[in-house]
């Protein structure tokens, strides 16, 4: 067909930013034999934590076993429940749920700011902890209240910052307000290992538990000792060593997405509206998301026109799996 958009053509909804410089960073695993988690993964882990603020943070397998490491870690069991906002990832759901806690899904006041209504939340005698979550690059419009909320009802806060990557304030980085904050490097993230996850906190005691829990129940590999009941959440050298390499470049990766996220509002203008962004954070766009009247008709348009697009997330009192929770 001649209005057939050529496949090589076509804008795609996301791209990682790997290249050549990243497979010979890689390469330094292989020639030094480092494949565990080692010595590469020690200097990524460091390189985050400067990045984020935070004294402490270990790695997870992805980023939902980042934020099942970190529920763990600060004490939420079964029977417990777990306030999450409605509209995520269905991840930080599934995360609560594998620990056998309830999750309770917030409101959210507006979908063009994802404000967290506070007003909707009831918290009861089971009520541990609050997940919430930094989407699409910017974050939560009302961070500080939803601090504060959780202060005044005793609730551990848990930030799900897996989109959130050099999202800070003056003063402070996306998932550094709460007990945990956590990370994801999956494939479409602002900087990527293929997967893999990270958790931090400024609490020793958290963290410590944390290292148990993640290594089989012991604080160092080469024992066969084990303290606590634990599990394998390590991740590798190989993806440590992409890690270090994608850090290399996060400015320029943040400034190809804001160019192309510039490009979008020049070219739309005000035929369609975009999300509304925190003034008080800086902003690497995760996907470039606009709100219109008929959302179907508008992606068969781009579709058409060779530009990929996506739905948002699905309301998760909506999702058929959660249906039991009787909302």
């Amino acid at each position: 067909m001649k209005n057939e958009i050529k496949e090589q053509n076509k804008i795609p909804q996301f791209r990682s930013y790997v290249d050549k410089a990243d497979f010979r960073f890689i390469a330094k695993a292989f020639e030094k034999n480092y494949y565990a988690e080692g010595t590469y993964a020690k200097e990524f882990q460091e390189k985050l934590l400067t990045l984020i603020g935070s004294k402490f943070g270990c790695f997870a397998c992805n980023g939902t076993l980042a934020l099942y490491l970190a529920l763990k870690a600060i004490g939420v069991k079964s029977g417990d429940e777990v306030i999450v906002q409605n509209i995520t990832f269905i991840a930080s759901a599934n995360a609560v749920e594998m620990i056998g806690a309830k999750p309770l899904f917030a409101d959210i006041v507006s979908y063009k700011n994802l404000t967290i209504d506070l007003n909707s939340i009831k918290v009861t005698k089971k009520t541990k902890a609050m997940v919430l979550c930094h989407l699409f690059g910017t974050a939560c419009s009302n961070i500080e209240e939803v601090s504060k909320f959780c202060n005044k009802h005793g609730l551990l806060l848990v930030e799900d910052a897996a989109q959130a990557l050099a999202i800070k304030s003056s003063n402070r980085h996306c998932g550094a307000f709460g007990k945990v904050g956590t990370f994801s490097f999956y494939a479409d993230k602002t900087i990527t290992t293929g997967e893999g996850g990270f958790v931090v906190t400024d609490d020793a005691a958290i963290y410590e538990k944390m290292l148990y829990l993640r290594n089989q129940g012991r604080k160092h590999s080469g024992t066969f000792v084990h303290q606590e009941i634990g599990y394998n959440f390590r991740i590798t050298d190989i993806q440590a060593c992409l890690g270090l390499s994608q850090l290399l470049k996060l400015d320029k990766i943040k400034d190809k997405k804001q160019k192309i996220h510039e490009q979008y509002k020049h070219y739309l203008g005000d035929q369609v509206e975009f999300l509304s962004l925190n003034p008080d954070f800086s902003y690497i766009p995760f996907r470039v998301v606009i709100f219109v009247k008929d959302a179907e008709k508008t992606m068969k348009y781009l579709i058409k026109n060779g530009v990929e697009s996506r739905s948002m997330f699905y309301p998760l009192h909506k999702q058929p799996c959660y249906r039991f929770l009787g909302y």
